[in-house]
């Protein structure tokens, strides 16, 4: 019964948000609040694991766990989504003069890991009355989701006509599935991991902000700076490695960078592989965006 409280208390806001009236004054608001809040979480996240006991005998846990987990989740939608390329190719033809001279950006990741070491650091030196309150992880949670919410629903495409994508829906599901079954494995190889634990650290789909915050309310700071940066490493590869990997599947490169394939990969995904990728992108980014949160407060409440 908890979970589903759970579940409800910290969903709701993302459904109010889609729920209230569009117009563009309040989607660049809440897109613009998005981007403070998003180094706000980033900070607060850091803050957690810099007051972490004993911290430098768990770094290489941390490690270990990380690149472990990276390797499983991404690896495992390439894998999955080249084989629904080959079993079922798409139907258009990429732009393939497109991805000569790929433009990659990863400015904005790099101010995302700052935001992380600088909350680490500046912890230390706090008093202990100024450090962030028990709960505010949860009310920052809420908070983005709210804003997520608005954000989805400025992008003027209704759940209807994504679920109606059916390539879109056919590449999320196939993605969701294949990672989900990464993070049973992750459980298997670690013995100190449960199934539901793993599952929800393989639930992020690269949305590092939802995925730090409530792995960290559920598993505690360590675990959710694992989950945080597989999320954000996600990003960061999809954005190196688009271009290449568009050569030969466009599924995989739209599952590449999981949840940011509907804002942040997106220009690459375009530039990669043409206009045609556009309603495919947005489709997927849109299913992975509704799924993910659900997924992974419904596992960390088990």
């Amino acid at each position: 019964m908890q979970g589903i409280i759970t579940l409800l208390l910290v969903l709701t806001p993302m459904f109010v948000g889609f729920a209230l009236p569009n117009n563009k004054k309040s989607t660049h608001l809440a897109q613009r609040g998005l981007d403070y809040l998003v180094f706000m979480i980033l900070m607060v996240i850091g803050m957690e694991l810099g007051l972490i006991d004993d911290l430098q005998h768990k770094l290489a846990n941390i490690a270990l766990y990380l690149s472990v987990l990276i390797m499983l989740t991404v690896g495992s939608g390439l894998i999955a989504l080249m084989c629904f390329d080959y079993l079922s190719p798409c139907q258009y033809r990429l732009q393939q003069s497109r991805i000569t001279k790929p433009n990659v950006n990863i400015h904005g990741s790099l101010i995302q890991i700052l935001c992380l070491a600088m909350g680490f650091f500046v912890v230390k030196f706090l008093p202990a009355n100024w450090r962030p309150p028990e709960n505010i992880t949860t009310v920052l949670l809420m908070l983005l989701l709210f804003l997520v919410g608005i954000s989805l629903k400025g992008l003027g495409v209704s759940l209807k006509q994504a679920l109606l994508n059916k390539r879109g829906m056919q590449i999320s599901l196939i993605f969701v599935g294949a990672t989900l079954l990464s993070g049973a494995i992750f459980a298997l190889l670690f013995d100190e991991v449960s199934v539901s634990q793993a599952l929800a650290l393989s639930s992020g789909f690269g949305w590092y902000t939802l995925s730090g915050t409530i792995m960290t309310d559920a598993y505690g700071a360590m675990w959710g700076s694992v989950a945080l940066l597989n999320d954000l490493g996600r990003e960061v590869l999809a954005l190196l490695f688009i271009p290449w990997v568009m050569r030969y599947s466009s599924s995989a490169a739209i599952g590449f960078g999981g949840v940011t394939s509907l804002d942040f990969t997106l220009p690459t995904l375009t530039q990669a592989g043409g206009t045609p990728i556009i309603s495919l992108a947005v489709s997927f980014g849109f299913i992975t965006n509704l799924i993910s949160p659900v997924l992974m407060v419904f596992f960390a409440s088990l």
